[in-house]
Order: C-alpha cells, then structure tokens, then sequence
C-alpha cells in the first residue's frame, strides 16, 4: 500500500493497460462520516448557540416581510429576500422563534452536508469529512446556522456551485451537475446577488481554460450557460425591484454602495480580525486587536490553502478541483477585505468554506508525508492545532452569544416598557434601534434620515394623530425636532419620547 498526493491509501498493483483519457480518482466512499459531521453540526448549534436567542437586528428585517407579529421593516438596497423566502415555511404562520432556530439549524446541517457531498468524485471523502467539520466548527459558522442570515446560504452555494460545474465542464452531459450547478448560482443569486457575481468569476474564466480530452466547443460552454441562467433566475427579482422600488438597476447599486459606506479602495484586513474577537459589526472598526490566541487560526488559513493548492496541482489530477476552490475563495473574499470600509465576520463565510477544501488536503498532507519521527512530529503538531482551533472558537462563540442573548433581551423589556406606556399594535417607533424595538414591540418603524430612511417628519406627526407613535433615544440625547413636544420617559439604557395622543 501507498498514499497518494491526499493522503488516501491506494494499493500497489501491475500497471495494466487502460483507455486513454483523464485519471480518475481512487474509488472512495464515505458519506457516514460526513453526514456525522453534519448530524454534530445541527447538534452543537441547538446546544451552544440555544434555541431561544432572540432575533437579531437584521433577522428582524428578513423575518417582518411575510411575519404575522410585526408590520414590514424597511428593505434597503443591499438586501435581498432569498433569507425570507427560506423562512416562509416557518415565519409565515409562527411567531416562535424557538421553531425557527431549530428549523434553520436542522436546514443548515443538510445544507453543509449537501455542500460538501457535491464535490464527490473530485476529492476524496476523507478530504471532504475534514474539510466540512473544519467548517463547521468555527465560530462564525455555528452563530449563523441558526440564524436568519444569508452568508452562510451564499457560502454553501459557493460550494455547491463550483463543484458542480467542474463535474459539468468534465462532461457536460452529467444532468445531476448541470441541475446542481443552476439550483446553486440561483440560492447564492436570492441571497446576495453581488457576492454571487464574485464568487462565480473563476468559475466563467474556466470556460476560457484548456481542458484535456476532445470536447466540442458547444459542450464546454454548456456549464457556463447553466451558472450564468443560475444567476439570472435567482437575481431576476432582485432587479425587478430594482425598477419598482428604486428607480432602476443603477440607482439601486448606487444607493448599495452608500449605505456600505462607498465602495472603494480600502485594506480592512485589520478590521475583519477585530471582527473575529466577536463583533458582529464591525462600524466603526477601531480598537486594539485581538489576543492571537482567539485570531491565530486565521493567519494560518492563506499557507495552509496555498499549500494545498500546490499539493493537489502535484498530484495531476485532471480537474483542477482545490486551485478552483481556492480561486473561487479569493474573489468572493476581494470585496470585504479590499472595499468596504468596515467589517462584520460572517461576510468571509463562503470564503471559509471554500478555503476549508485546500486547508483539509495540506493538513492531510502534512499528516501522511514523511516517515518515522517526522511523520509522528507532524501529526502531533496537527493534532494540537485542530485542539487549539476547537478551543478558541468555543472561547469566542461564548462570548458572542453571551452578548447577543443581552442586547435582545433590552429589546424585549424595552418593548414591555413601551406595552406599559400604552404604545400597542396597530404603532410606529422610531428613532434609536427602532427597527428592532418595532418587530418585538409589533410595531411598525419609521426614519427620517440614515441608512433606512423612509419617512418624514409630516407623516410621523400625522401619524401620531391615528395610532400611537415613540421616539427613541440614547439616555440624555435630544429627541427628533418634530417629537420635541413629546412626554420622556427614562429606562436604563433607552429614553422614550411619546406622543401625547399615544394613550
């Protein structure tokens, strides 16, 4: 017996003679230990995550578009309603936010599983099974999966989408992959259209690539049909409402762009690792950085990946799986670490995933290479590092949740303070955090300046004068010109201007 370039063992035979054509992978099944990793995955996030944490700010908004227990949120240019769609079978008839973590953390664990399967036949399962619980143990992962966040769905389209169309592009006959590769681009393209576009570019400059074997030209553009139809079908509501809501295509991605803070040149590799300490914002990002010992596994990703690449392009494989995997990671990484000025963890997480393929064959490497002495220092330095990694992420994700349970339970007293002042359904908030406050008070929100302007200072007033309408401030700011008249009511940490009419 011998190990191959991924550390699989392959027996040692006659060379026999065989057809001329691609060399195809060692023989490998192995869907338990994968759908072990996925089944833990679910596990860890019900436990570790909890079932009960409330919604967040954003899952406010995703969650009001078709709830029954609050009125819409505003929906801003760079969203998209891939998330409330995913929800619809849960938020459409239920309130219980409980039913909706445990429902999005059992979708997630299949997601993963699905995700990491669809690269079979491209890479061993051993490979597949590490990198998925790689994957699946950080920290960002586990806050997210039961979360009503599109980042991790847009991950595991990445994932799903690149496998594919190398399948596609080694036989574009292969109907399972060519159905993979459009139902992938569209789930990226329903979550978020321009990280689809990002994640998708190694993948058309494939097209542009040499591939062995004769294949007529046709044929090898039949996969790149597919991801760009992919993207189109999923994107297509998006640019509707583009026109119906925004004024056109152009001005949508404009207004994208300014509520980013303007798209540009801007290095905010600092910013995502102050991001990784457990800021699941990061605007503004300043501050000291983190102890390495919560951030160490990331200045370990990009060596472990470029080796990997190099392990794989060694190994001549006749599809480029980990170099495509690893190119794949990089532009949909290109925006958030090279654009935006500001950071939040989970916008990397379809770079993890994809970078979690290269890592999992150069540690596997590292693992199989040598002999004697080496071969045990290696493993045992491994072994230590995967430790470590398991320890740091829980250390942080502790903490993250830890921190997220407390803001959201302000809201919810918050929103018995306001119950208490008379401020009940059919209302309107506005002002601080209003939209939060809005979804668990079940109001409906309003704005007159910032990110998620949407009213004026008229028809608040009006308003004031049919249903009951507060104002929130930080304790000892000035309410809104217009609510200056307003009665103030002081809790802790949030102050609430009520209109008179209110009660």
């Amino acid at each position: 017996m011998r190990q191959d370039a991924y550390g699989t063992l392959v027996g040692v035979r006659r060379p026999v003679p065989r057809p001329a054509g691609p060399r195809p992978l060692p023989r490998d099944r192995g869907r338990a230990p994968l759908a072990a990793v996925a089944a833990l995955f679910t596990l860890a996030q019900l436990a570790l995550v909890r079932p009960d944490l409330g919604l967040g700010w954003d899952e406010t908004v995703y969650v009001s578009q078709l709830g029954t227990h609050a009125p819409a949120a505003f929906f801003s240019a760079p969203r998209a309603r891939g998330v409330t769609l995913l929800v619809a079978p849960v938020a459409s008839w239920s309130s219980s936010t409980v039913l909706l973590r445990a429902y999005l953390a059992v979708l997630s664990g299949l997601g993963l599983y699905l995700a990491f399967r669809s690269w079979r036949g491209l890479l061993p399962a051993r490979v597949l099974t590490l990198a998925g619980a790689l994957f699946a143990t950080l920290w960002v992962t586990l806050f997210y999966g039961p979360q009503a966040m599109p980042n991790l769905w847009v991950a595991y389209g990445a994932l799903a989408a690149a496998a594919c169309f190398l399948r596609a592009r080694a036989d574009s006959r292969d109907r399972a992959a060519l159905w993979g590769l459009g139902a992938s681009a569209a789930l990226m393209a329903w979550m978020r259209p321009t990280d689809a576009v990002w994640a998708t570019v190694p993948l058309f400059l494939l097209v542009l690539a040499p591939a062995r074997g004769r294949r007529r030209v046709p044929s090898v553009l039949v996969p790149a049909g597919v991801l760009a139809g992919g993207l189109a079908a999923g994107a297509v509501e998006w640019i509707v409402e583009a026109y119906t809501s925004y004024g056109g295509l152009g001005r949508r991605l404009a207004e994208a762009s300014r509520i980013q803070g303007g798209l540009g040149w801007n290095l905010a590799f600092d910013d995502q690792l102050r991001g990784l300490a457990g800021r699941a914002l990061c605007r503004p990002c300043a501050g000291p950085l983190p102890p390495v010992a919560e951030t160490w596994w990331w200045y370990t990703l990009p060596p472990l990946a470029v080796l990997g690449a190099l392990v794989a392009v060694r190994a001549r494989r006749p599809v480029p799986a980990v170099p495509t995997a690893l190119a794949c990671a990089t532009t949909v990484a290109i925006p958030y670490l090279l654009l935006i000025g500001y950071a939040a963890p989970r916008f990397l997480l379809p770079a993890y995933a994809l970078l979690s393929l290269p890592v999992a064959v150069a540690l596997l490497r590292l693992t199989s290479a040598g002999s004697g002495r080496w071969r045990t220092a290696a493993r045992v330095l491994v072994a230590a590092g995967l430790l470590g990694h398991l320890v740091a992420q829980y250390s942080v994700l502790d903490g993250v949740v830890e921190r997220s349970a407390a803001g959201r339970r302000g809201w919810a007293r918050t929103a018995a303070a306001l119950h208490g002042l008379g401020v009940r359904p059919p209302c309107l908030l506005t002002g601080r955090e209003a939209i939060p406050v809005a979804y668990y008070t079940g109001c409906a929100s309003a704005q007159v300046s910032g990110h998620n302007e949407n009213s004026t200072p008229g028809r608040i007033l009006e308003a004031a004068t049919r249903v009951p309408v507060a104002a929130l401030t930080a304790p000892g700011a000035d309410p809104p010109g217009f609510a200056r008249g307003w009665t103030v009511h002081r809790y802790g940490g949030v102050w609430v201007w009520v209109a008179r009419g209110a009660r």
